[in-house]
């Protein structure tokens, strides 16, 4: 049986990074992809059209994951300039849009598949397709890693098969199952980045389609705060998606089945309740002979208008001149407090990461090998380290996969 130095298990955006800087070392590579392409998932992500990275300073890029801190060591050796550096210095030209977005200016997600097929030719990578690896065995000096027919061997594996989001592309979960056999932890993978059911899809369909813009949405369990976002929300026939809603929904997945969880929606989070009250009294005052469901196109999208006031208890057919304190104060409350009972998130199937994974403990964050097993690496979204939208996530996906590529 032919032995390599590395076996890198998984074709995505991780993986393809390790195998191209380990074939670029002089390393002899196989990389094993179940699919029959590389970068199944890799051309989904930004709507399709590749959001690499963000050009935000690594401090503040840090906040927008959960277990941001394993990477700060990553980053120090591979961070958003390098992966731009990486791209634009191989041919693919990228661009920078609003909230400091990096995309090919292609705006197709195609085009970086392409380029790291000819990145790993270019180091010699050999690619096998089609492998789903059943187990990983330590023989000597070298891993066994066998399949449903031919078996392969490596000094070196590095697991970055990905999470169970977008099953469909070919995350099916296997990177934990292996990672478990060889006696690691890992936290309960969860869907994120993900819409977000209501108890009230009734209240919610009605509304479908309708978006909100600098809201701030908060998720309770039992009364406790567990996650909070500002942005956009979205109303759907399930509950509410939107991206403001997709990056708290990790924090709803990974604690449904505790308690009683809830959504609060302020509709307007820069004011406070004096100030809200006041903007209230204003518009009532300005448009005094105006029934209420129309005074509010100031404060709302006309489509929520009457289903607001519905659960605020209040008659849209008042006269603005009619609304009494105990009227006012119902609005005000539902303003800043509009609440919605979760049901439940969306399945694996849409969302587009897991939260959860290998334990981020037992992964040496410097080389992204496994404190366990000597000579067993992790990368990618098998890790339990997941971001907000914003290319946070392919951005971390790309530097664990340069570190273990470079480390080995």
């Amino acid at each position: 049986m032919e032995i390599y130095d590395v076996v890198v298990i998984g074709g995505g955006p991780a993986g393809c990074m390790a195998a191209i800087k380990a074939g670029e070392a002089g390393k002899k590579v196989l990389l094993l992809e179940k699919n029959k392409e590389i970068g199944e998932k890799l051309l989904l992500t930004g709507n399709k059209r590749g959001n690499i990275t963000n050009l935000e300073d690594i401090e503040e890029f840090l906040t927008k994951y959960r277990n941001g801190q394993f990477l700060r060591n990553g980053f120090a050796q591979f961070f958003n300039e390098d992966l731009i550096e990486f791209f634009e210095s191989s041919g693919l030209r990228l661009k920078v849009e609003r909230g400091q977005r990096v995309y090919p200016e292609s705006d197709n997600a195609g085009d970086i598949v392409k380029l790291l097929k000819k990145l790993l030719k270019k180091s010699r990578v050999q690619v096998t397709f089609g492998k789903t690896i059943k187990s990983i065995t330590r023989n000597n000096d070298f891993f066994e890693l066998s399949t449903s027919g031919k078996n392969f061997a490596g000094r070196k594996v590095i697991i970055a098969c990905g999470g169970k989001s977008f099953p469909g592309t070919g995350s099916d979960g296997v990177g934990y199952i292996l990672a478990r056999k060889a006696g690691h932890t890992i936290a309960k993978p969860v869907p994120a980045l993900c819409g977000i059911e209501v108890v009230r899809t009734d209240f919610a369909a009605k509304c479908r389609g309708i978006t909100l813009k600098n809201v701030r949405i908060s998720a309770f369990l039992r009364g406790k705060k567990i996650g909070e976002e500002f942005g956009e929300v979205l109303f759907t026939h399930y509950g509410l998606s939107g991206p403001a809603v997709l990056n708290m929904s990790g924090d709803v997945s990974e604690h449904l089945g505790e308690g009683e969880i809830k959504l609060e929606i302020n509709f307007k989070p820069a004011l406070t309740r004096d100030k809200l009250d006041g903007r209230l009294l204003r518009e009532l005052k300005e448009n005094s002979n105006k029934h209420l469901k129309n005074m509010f196109k100031n404060l709302l999208p006309v489509g929520l208008i009457p289903h607001f006031l519905q659960y605020a208890g209040i008659d849209g057919e008042k006269r603005a001149n009619q609304i009494t304190k105990e009227d006012r104060e119902k609005m005000t409350d539902a303003l800043m407090h509009f609440t919605m009972q979760v049901k439940g998130t969306r399945k694996f199937a849409e969302s587009m990461v897991t939260r959860g994974g290998v334990s981020v403990k037992e992964i040496n964050p410097k080389t992204m090998e496994s404190k366990i097993v000597p000579g067993l690496f992790f990368a990618g979204e098998v890790i339990d380290v997941d971001g907000k939208t914003g290319g946070y996530n392919l951005q971390a996906a790309f530097t664990t996969g340069y570190v273990a590529g470079t480390s080995i």
